[in-house]
Formats: structure tokens, sequence, C-alpha cells
């Protein structure tokens, strides 16, 4: 990134006696070449004042020897810029550009751009005219680190520092990342920034860039505003070019990309570089992380949310994007909405599926907002981006709200969050996906493919009385849990932590619970694989939660309820879920779609933070000692206060008695 740059470090390397340390020496005194010049020249510094960019230019000349072939190959790693020499006056040097040195260049991964300079350009024979661009067209077109091509003489001092002008150019304006000379038009990624920069002009988001929107952009960019005259001018010079880029309401995209065209075009790439960077644009037209503030969370327990300005800006582009106005946005309005992006954040994971769709695979609004809602919960940086990519040009500061502690919440009794993560634990094949699954409308399958990482599900939830909440499941694989609970602050972003279980195997469970928590064991358990790993995973969790003072709600879900199970078993299960302190078991078949309020009584749990935490035994006995220590002080502060009282009496009343 230009403003971070400190300094650039220039390379040069080529065949021996191709001239390269003649055009260093040249480069470091411009009046004359020195007759005598050593093998390899120390480095040289040019001040930064040397060229316009106000940044110092180190040169580096290099051996071709096999001797000094290690030096080499450390100096081209450390390289921001290579210059690679051939000689004029020697056609073999300029084959070995591709026979060796390219080659080199990729097996050492040199990934700096590179300018070809052919030296010695006085001794080239005059009877054998060649033609530069014919030369170097091959070579550009298999080498896509070339940036430049230019020949000079360090003898008669032609085009000397030139060399070094474009190579400092290539670096700080290359033009292999936003333009293909071959087809002479603006690269994919260059457009979609470009796409994203006349958004966020568009004020008025009507499609084009008025006189008064184009002179913002001039100035912001420039410091140099255009006269009426000048806009005149330019609109017509796009017209005459490309049609569809004015209308009568001003530039369109399509005039405004072709204008950062045609400088290209002309050799330009610095106009299109500063434009670019203006905007907070990097080398790889992402924007960078300084031009995208977002809140600190100042503890692990808190959350970030979008704003309802926010979410009202997100609702505008889901209507402006659906076009068939069905409340639904397809796969390729999706594509055209995110054009303007580097990419779709929405086509991997953890966000690919995991939002509501309707049976023609449309998004919703709904999942649209939804998606936003993990995305920033998730990734608050990479939200932010993309909203700016999309042309919202508000305040980031009323982008996000950090939310209230989770601790403070379960002392105040209550969250104000508007979004709330659940995760869902369990043993394999107990429902877990299944019930994701549901959550998002998709219909049952039969068919059993195991969860290899963890995965998202999130949607809005629809409250009596009409308030909404996004809800966000997070599957965490029985294999995944001991690695997420390694980290002790796993469960600070967890608002309810629900426990999936297969109905058929709940007496295991119930067994599992009793033994875990109450020391008491009224069941055998018939299925021993089952009930050692859940024996695992709740220990795991309850404990965690209780030594890292994250403590969440806990709901038990007994999965498959469209098969049978014994009356007892429910009974049971009710018994021990009293002795816990937390909600009975809820029993759900996601094959019939039976859910009992399940979605509404997890939103429940996460409002009441304070309830349905479950205490280990060592947890119960911890608080009750608590509580036997407070009582005590207590006890003895009444018993101090009353002591006092009395004394305060006895000699109020032995007072009374003297005066008397």
């Amino acid at each position: 990134m230009t403003r971070q740059r400190i300094g650039i470090r220039v390379v040069v390397v080529g065949d021996r006696s191709t001239g390269k340390s003649s055009l260093i020496a040249a480069m470091n005194d411009i009046d004359s070449v020195p007759d005598a010049i050593p093998a390899v020249l120390p480095p040289i510094n040019l001040p930064p004042d040397f060229f316009d960019t106000g940044i110092p230019v180190t040169i580096i000349d290099t051996s071709s020897s096999m001797e000094n072939r290690v030096k080499l190959y450390d100096e081209l790693k450390r390289a921001d810029v290579v210059v690679l020499t051939y000689a004029c006056d020697q056609p073999t040097t300029l084959s070995r550009l591709t026979s060796f040195w390219f080659q080199e260049f990729h097996r050492l991964e040199v990934k700096a751009p590179v300018v070809i300079v052919g030296c010695k350009l006085d001794l080239r024979d005059e009877q054998y005219p060649i033609s530069l661009d014919q030369i170097m067209a091959p070579l550009r077109k298999q080498f896509r680190q070339i940036e430049t091509c230019l020949e000079c003489s360090a003898a008669a001092q032609i085009q000397v520092p030139e060399v070094f002008y474009y190579a400092q150019k290539a670096l700080l304006h290359p033009t292999y990342p936003i333009y293909d000379r071959d087809t002479q038009t603006l690269k994919p990624l260059c457009l979609r920034a470009l796409g994203s920069i006349f958004n966020l002009c568009d004020h008025d988001m009507d499609g084009v860039l008025s006189d008064a929107e184009l002179n913002e952009f001039q100035a912001k960019c420039f410091n140099a505003p255009l006269q009426p005259s000048e806009i005149a001018q330019v609109k017509r010079a796009v017209l005459e070019n490309e049609p569809a880029g004015v209308n009568e309401f001003g530039l369109t995209l399509r005039g405004f990309q072709y204008l950062h065209s045609f400088f290209l075009s002309k050799g330009r790439p610095e106009t299109v570089w500063t434009v670019l960077r203006k905007f907070g644009y990097d080398d790889n037209l992402r924007l960078r992380d300084d031009v995208l503030p977002v809140p600190a969370r100042q503890h692990p327990d808190q959350s970030v949310e979008l704003t309802s300005e926010t979410v009202e800006f997100l609702r505008v582009i889901f209507e402006l994007y659906d076009g068939e106005k069905d409340g639904a946005l397809s796969p390729s309005e999706v594509d055209n909405l995110f054009d303007t992006a580097p990419e779709s954040p929405w086509d991997e994971a953890p966000y690919k599926d995991a939002a509501e769709k309707t049976a023609a695979g449309k998004i919703t609004l709904n999942g649209f907002l939804s998606e936003w809602a993990l995305m920033t919960l998730l990734d608050t940086r990479r939200s932010l981006a993309n909203l700016i990519y999309l042309g919202y040009h508000g305040n980031p500061a009323s982008t996000f709200r950090v939310t209230r502690r989770r601790t403070v919440d379960r002392k105040k009794k209550k969250t104000e969050r508007k979004v709330l993560q659940c995760y869902v634990f369990g043993p394999k094949k107990s429902g877990k996906s299944a019930l994701l699954n549901s959550f998002l409308g998709r219909p049952f399958s039969e068919d059993y493919s195991p969860t290899a990482s963890q995965s998202y599900a999130t949607n809005v939830v629809d409250l009596i009385g009409g308030t909404k909440k996004t809800l966000i499941l997070r599957e965490i694989p029985e294999d995944g849990v001991k690695r997420l609970l390694a980290n002790k602050d796993s469960l600070a972003a967890c608002d309810v932590a629900l426990f999936v279980y297969d109905r058929q195997a709940i007496i295991s469970y119930i067994h599992l619970i009793l033994q875990t928590f109450t020391n008491l064991s009224l069941f055998s358990s018939s299925d021993e694989y089952s009930w050692k790993k859940s024996k695992e995973l709740l220990m795991a969790v309850a404990k965690e939660g209780e030594q890292s003072g994250f403590g969440v709600p806990c709901l038990l879900v007994a999965a498959k309820d469209d098969l049978s199970s014994s009356p007892i078993v429910v009974q049971n299960s009710i018994r021990v879920t009293h002795e816990l302190g937390i909600e009975p078991p809820l029993s759900v078949s996601v094959k019939v779609r039976d859910s009992h309020n399940l979605l509404s009584r997890i939103i429940s749990a996460a409002e009441c933070p304070h309830l349905s935490i479950p205490e280990s035994e060592i947890g119960k006995s911890r608080r009750q000692y608590w509580q036997l220590v407070q009582g005590s002080l207590t006890f003895l502060s009444v018993g101090a206060a009353i002591t006092i009282v009395g004394l305060a009496a006895y000699r109020a009343y032995t007072t009374r008695r003297n005066s008397s």
C-alpha cells in the first residue's frame, strides 16, 4: 500500500556483460560514466525527491556468477521490483530471458513486477532494425509479471533515468492487475472496484453521476474541481467513443469505466490508481483495513449487530435488485448485487447454504438480512467492506452496535440483543443437522451425512407481539467439542446451548444426567457408545461454563419424536431436569414437522439469561458454600449492629440516670 511504503528496493539482474553495473553507475552519476566500474556495485540510494512519489529508491546490483548464486536468489526474494537486463548487441542474452531467467523467477516464486531493459543500445547494428513491441509482445503474454519494456544506453545517456522511473512506477502503479493489454479492456476486479466507487459517488442512487456528483468525485481524487465547460467536454469525449456512457441525466457507469480505460490505454495507470487508493483500495483491489473502522468488543461476551439504519439500507438494496418483485433474489440477482465486490461473500462457508431460500432456490428478505447478521457477528470488518462495496456511505459509527456483556445481562435478568446465537451440541446421528435444515424450511431427508465441521443456519423468528429476533444456530460436531472448548472464551459468544439426542437413546441420556449431576443411577445403558460420548460432551460444556464464568442457559431436545418411547422415560426426564434447575426436555420431530415451539423456547431462554443454567455437584457445592459464607457475614453484621445499638441505648440510659 502506497501510504505505508517507506522505500522501494529495485534489484537489477541479468546475464554477465549485459550492462547491469554500467546502468546503475550511470544512474548514480548522470553526467558521466566512470571508466573503471567494479564487477558488482554497492547499493545506490536515490533520495525521496528524485521522483515525484516522495519515496526513496534503493538500487541493488547483482552478479550472475555461480559462486554468487545464493546471494542473487536472496536479493530476488527481497525485491520490490526486478529490472531484468539483456544486451542489445548480444541476441543470445535476449533468448535467455525465457529459457533461464523467468524459469528461475517461477522456481523461486518471485512475485515482484518485472521491467525488461535492453542495455547497450548504442552498440546495436543499425543495419538490422527491430521492433521492441514485436519482440516483447509474446513475452508479455507468457509472463504476466512484465510491466514495462524499454531500451537504454549508459554510455550515450539514453533513457537511463526512465529505467528506474518505470521501475518504481511498476510497483506503485502496476498495469497488470487492472488492465489487459491484449484486449485493451479493464480487468474484472478493476471493473468491480470502479463500479463500487461509482455507487458511492451516486448519492441519489439514480444510476448516473450528475455534474455535481462528477465534480465532487474529481475534487475528492485530484483536488481540482472541473469547470462546467470542462465537464461538458468530458461528456462529449465519452459520448463519441461510448454512446451508452452518457445520457440526459449525466455520466453512466459505462461512461465512468470508459474514462479509466482510456487513461490506461494512454499509459497513465497512475490516474486510475489515484482514484482506487483515494477510495481505500489496496494493491489487490480490496478495501484496506485502515478504511474499515469497526467497533471493538471490549469483552468476549459482547457481540456486534447491525443498527436499524444499516438494516434499512439493506432493505432498500434488496428491493432495488429484486427485479421480479417477488420478495426473493435469484442466484443471478445476488450475483448482480455483489457485482461491485471482489466476489460474493456468500459463495463459501460458513455463509453458503446458511439462510432460508425458496423452493426455486431464491433467497428471501429474511434470509438476506439473516446472512448479513451472521457475517456481522462472525467477521464485522468483512461485513463493513461489503456494505461499502454495495454503495453504503453512512457513518461507520452508526453502522454497528456493540451489545452489552452477557454477564451483565445475567445480572439484570434480561437481554437487549436482536441477534441471538445458539450452539447445537449432540452425539452423531442425533438429528442436529436435520434440526438446522428444518429451521431453514428444507424438507426432511432420510439420508445421513456426517457433519465434518461447524455449520450455521440463520433466520428471522417472528414472536408474539410482532417483535422479531434473528436466531443463529451453530452446529458443533461431536468430534469438534474438545477443540472448541480448548479456548477459554469459547462459550462467551453463546446465548443458549441446545443439546439434541435421539429419543430412542434417551434412557441412556437420562442415566447419564443422573450419574453426572446427581450421582444416582436408575437405568442400565443399552447404548454404551452413545452414553460415553454424551457424558464427555455434557460434562465438558458444564464444567467449562462454571470455570470460565460464561455459563449459558441450556435446553434439552429429544429428537425423532415420531418414534415410540416409554412413558416412564418422560416422567424421569422431567424429574432430572427439575433437579438441575432447567426446563424439561422438549420432544420434537423434524420428519413430521412437529417442533413444539422450539424456536420460541430457545429465544425465551436467551431472553432470560439468568435461568436454565445447570449446575454440577461441584458448582452446587461452591454456590452453597458462598451462600453460607454470605449468610454468616450477614448474621455477624446484624449481630454487630444490634450490639452497637444496645451500647448506645445503655449509654443514653446511664446519662439520663446520672443527670437525675
